[in-house]
């Protein structure tokens, strides 16, 4: 445990818990939605932000927060009226975004690629007490958003329609979840990089699945599951002096293998279970009829 006697370890470990806890309680909602790369596309936009902290001398979180907010917002609007074209619309929304973040990084004073690949797979030694900061508000806000919502987000997840029927917002939920989603990219792109963040909010909920379809139990186990890879990613890289991101999300497909796994066998355990606790038939409907003689023979 001596790397708790380091402070950027403190910083890069609170990081962590954090996004181990928003990346799957936004995942969940994403995959009932089966958007489930949404979350790599707004990566993409988020380089635009981390660049213009750079040109701007501004904190690079808060920026590519607002810029991911915004092109979250801009991708549900493709997705509502883009109809034929939104796909093309949204490959030059990402692919821009890509391309404005590494222009506007080398067009600030002293800027270059190399400042973009902590962003881009994350870092330790790099998680400051104001990327700190940052990151315990923006995560607030997203628990706030998925647990006190989560009955209105679920079934506007689920089923759009009939949320409407039921009166529920539906396009303003749809906002909110992608702007909580962009939030969420925010909070994990120091931890685990603006690449593969996509990787956590959607494995870890995909992994609980393969173990309960209940949704208050695959969010618990999925939440569990990103609390801890995260963690364990995070000592890992120290000891091992590899990179935080990808060490996460190799955990966090391990996890994902390993349930499957043994996810098998509790299925057929399932099975057998409910095979046995049906009812045995009726003695009366195996009963001889009544009709039928003694010695076999079928009255009339």
């Amino acid at each position: 445990m001596d790397f708790l006697d380091y402070a950027f370890m403190q910083r890069a470990l609170l990081a962590a818990v954090l996004v181990g806890i928003t990346a799957p309680a936004v995942g969940i909602y994403l995959v009932q939605r089966r958007q489930a790369l949404m979350g790599d596309g707004i990566g993409h936009v988020a380089m635009t932000g981390v660049g213009l902290g750079f040109l701007l001398s501004w904190s690079p979180v808060w920026m590519a927060t607002l810029v991911s907010v915004l092109g979250a917002v801009l991708m549900e609007l493709i997705r509502w009226y883009g109809r034929t074209r939104g796909d093309i619309a949204l490959a030059m929304l990402f692919y821009g975004g890509m391309a404005g973040g590494v222009m506007f990084i080398n067009l600030a004073p002293g800027g270059s690629n190399a400042n973009l690949t902590s962003y881009l797979f994350g870092s330790l030694s790099t998680v400051s007490e104001s990327d700190v900061t940052a990151i315990c508000v923006l995560a607030a806000f997203v628990v706030l958003v998925t647990l006190g919502l989560r009955r209105q987000l679920f079934a506007v997840s689920q089923d759009e329609e009939f949320a409407r029927v039921t009166g529920l917002p539906v396009r303003a939920l749809n906002l909110l979840t992608a702007v909580t989603a962009a939030v969420t990219v925010t909070v994990a792109m120091r931890v685990v990089g603006l690449l593969l963040v996509s990787a956590l909010m959607v494995v870890p909920v995909a992994a609980a699945q393969q173990l309960t379809r209940s949704f208050a139990a695959t969010f618990a186990i999925a939440v569990a599951i990103g609390v801890t890879v995260t963690i364990s990613g995070t000592v890992t890289s120290y000891y091992q002096d590899v990179p935080p991101g990808a060490t996460i999300v190799l955990l966090t497909i391990g996890a994902f293998i390993v349930l499957t796994g043994l996810a098998t066998p509790l299925a057929r355990r399932r099975a057998r279970a409910a095979a046995a606790a049906q009812p045995a038939p009726d003695p009366a409907e195996c009963a001889i009829p009544a009709s039928r003689q003694a010695d076999g023979t079928v009255g009339v």
